[in-house]
Formats: C-alpha cells, structure tokens, sequence
C-alpha cells in the first residue's frame, strides 16, 4: 500500500488500492466538481396522497413512523418526492455536518422541503454516498460552504460548487461493490442481533407467564430484595480517580459500558459499593425510554458506586432471577401500569414496594436463571461481533477516503 498525505495536514495514513480487471492500477484520482455529477430532481407532492413520508438522518434514510415510533401530523404540502435510487440530505445542521442518504427502501416515497433531492450522472451512486459522508476532507470543505450561526445551511447551489478529487468510474464500481459486499454483512448481523433480542424477550415473558399460572406463591419485591438509592455529589466532587459513579449512559443494551465514565474523589461507604449480581435500574431521567434499563453488576467492580438517579436492588435470593424478572413484561405492566411502557420519569421505592413476582423453588430458579443468562451471553457474543464489524468499516473507510 502506498503512503498518501491529505491536502489538508492530517498525518499520513494508507490508502486501500483497487486494481483493475486485468490487474493495473486505476488512474490517479482527479479533481472533479460535484456540480458536474449530480443532477436534481424537482417534484413535489401537494394535498392527498399515498407516498410514505421518510426522514433522513445519521442513522440512513427511514421511514418516518420508524424514526419516530409515530405517525408525524405535519402539512406535507409542497414535500420533495424522492425516487428510489436517488440521494438526498437535510440541508441544515447544528453542528456543521451533512449526511448523505439514498432511498433504497421505497418507490413512492417524499421527503421534507428542506432535504433537496437528486441523483448521481456519470458516478457510481454508493461510492458517492460513502465518499461524501466518510471523507475528513469533504466534511471540512462541506462545513466552509455551509453558511449560518447557530444553524447552517448546506445549499444545492454550494453543493454543487464543491470541488474534489475523485477515482474513474470503473474504480468507484469497484470500491462500492468491495462496500456493498462489508454492509451486507453488517446488515445481516444486525438483523441476527434483533432477532435474538426478540427471542430472548418472547422467551422471557413467556416463562413468567407460566411460572404466574403456577402454584407458586406470589411475594413483593421488597421481601426478596433491598432497593438502594444512589449517591449525590458535587461538581467538586470530580476526580480522575477515586470510585467510579455508574449513570444512566453506562447502561448499553442491557450491559455495562464503560465509554462514559465519572469518577468521584469522596468517602463512600461500603453499602453504597457494588456488589457481583447487584441490578443496577435507572430510575430517573429526562427521558422517559431510558426510565427502568437495567444491567447486571459482575464480579470484580471494586471502588464502584452509583449516582442518584440510579437503584441498586439487591438480590437476597442467591441467583439472577430478580434480575430476569426486572426484564420481563410482568414487571413492566407493574411498574407501567397501562401501557407496560415508560409514562413516567421516575421510579420510586414506593412504586417497587408494590410489585410482586412469583416465587419458584431455589432449584426452579436458579434452571431459569442458567436458560435465561445462557441466552443473554449469545446476544452479547453477537453484539460484540457487530461492533467489530463497525469498527472494521470505520477503518476501511479511514483508509479509503482521507
């Protein structure tokens, strides 16, 4: 691989090299204005209609309904109709960065009048996409053309007047196809990781809703388990070191993560340290999807506490079958009461002293316990394989776009 230095000072990194059919190099990269490329797509969509309403975020282009959980009420008139294969992007930005999205979910499908829409001419539209979006140069000269204060705006005009250094055709053809190839796999184990989670949930719920048509005696919460609120602290408090504070951003799908960490250099007593097996719940947060997510504490956490808008229940039973039971619809339609989903911000000690589950055996239990935390390993194996496929992508496109 060949050394390549960026126009723009960043240190040298190497550059993937794609050959050609008969195995010679490409030509180098040439410099080429976007406004040469791309082409709009001027439709527009007024009263009734049966086009689905799609938003383009970081995330890709979604559906709407999806992106928000909900139908939107909004006035559709004079909304961008965007064909499938062809790429849009919201033209404004808090911070200075676009994404660029092409619809490959729908055929009839419009999108906001702020999200200009149209296709790629004589250029390999995946290539584009990637290149637009992973390239630290792009970015940076996309930022300079943006204009605005708290807001820019990115207009087609200034798109098109971007000027970048690009490969042939056939050399995008080859690296969107090398791409297509990486995301398939992605795709393909994020849809694994879904469904082992829908499984895993229906499988959950299941199992409780046999063990509640059991004999099996019901007792609350609080006689199996001692519910501990968190610690205050003050921004004094903050250390580099000292015992690490566990929060609402260090509970990630289901597990800890440490991406996230406060430490706190103050005395902390020894009820309030964590202990393995302990369920660490947020139980207070401005955002109500993250009221009542819980992780499970290993072992080996010294010098390990918890903020106070976090709950340690602390099993008294010696297994996870509280932990489980914390993940089950059982204790969702409890807590919830209605819906079985987050209406509420907090989670009191009084609301948990309410709840009640069913008491198997110790035996009984600790097979649930086995079953259940045997399947949650799985779903964590496959999470970890689907982050290192991201990180791997990241590196590629690292290589490939400077």
């Amino acid at each position: 691989m060949a050394k390549v230095s960026s126009s723009n000072g960043l240190e040298k990194r190497p550059r993937l090299a794609f050959r050609s059919a008969d195995d010679s190099s490409f030509p180098g990269w040439k410099p080429i204005s976007l406004g040469s490329i791309i082409e709009p797509y001027i439709e527009k969509v007024y009263g009734e209609h049966d086009y689905e309403v799609l938003t383009s975020s970081r995330e890709g282009l979604q559906r709407q309904v999806e992106h928000f959980g909900s139908k939107q009420r909004h006035d559709t008139d004079g909304y961008n109709i965007i064909p499938l294969g062809y790429c849009t992007y919201r033209n404004r930005s808090d911070d200075g960065k676009f994404t660029f999205n092409i619809n490959t979910i729908s055929k009839t499908a419009i999108v906001s009048k702020f999200y200009p829409v149209f296709r790629f001419t004589d250029a390999n539209s995946t290539f584009m996409a990637e290149f637009l979006n992973s390239s630290l140069r792009v970015k940076k000269k996309l930022s300079i053309l943006a204009v605005g204060t708290s807001q820019v705006v990115l207009s087609f005009e200034a798109l098109k007047a971007a000027v970048f250094d690009l490969p042939c055709k056939e050399e995008q053809d080859k690296i969107a196809s090398f791409l297509e190839c990486l995301n398939n796999r992605i795709e393909h184990q994020r849809t694994l990781v879904a469904a082992l989670k829908k499984y895993k949930r229906g499988l959950l719920n299941k199992i409780f809703s046999n063990i509640n048509g059991t004999v099996y005696p019901r007792v609350y919460l609080s006689e199996v388990a001692d519910f501990l609120q968190g610690i205050i602290y003050s921004p004094s408090d903050v250390s580099n070191s000292g015992y690490l504070v566990l929060r609402s951003s260090n509970i990630q799908n289901g597990t800890l993560s440490f991406d996230d960490c406060v430490y706190v250099d103050k005395k902390v007593t020894e009820s309030l340290q964590v202990k393995c097996d302990d369920v660490i719940m947020c139980v207070r947060n401005g955002s109500k999807n993250l009221v009542g997510k819980t992780a499970l504490i290993p072992n080996n956490m010294p010098m390990t506490t918890w903020g106070a808008f976090m709950m340690i229940i602390r099993s008294k039973l010696n297994d996870t079958f509280i932990f489980h039971f914390l993940n089950s619809q059982m204790f969702f339609s409890q807590v919830f009461k209605d819906t079985g989903t987050a209406t509420i911000n907090q989670i009191t000690k009084g609301i948990l002293n309410e709840c009640k589950l069913p008491l198997p055996p110790e035996e009984a239990r600790k097979k649930t316990s086995k079953m259940l935390s045997s399947f949650d390993v799985k779903i964590q194996n496959a999470e970890r394989c689907l982050a290192a496929l991201l990180e791997e992508r990241k590196a590629l496109l690292q290589q490939l776009f400077i």
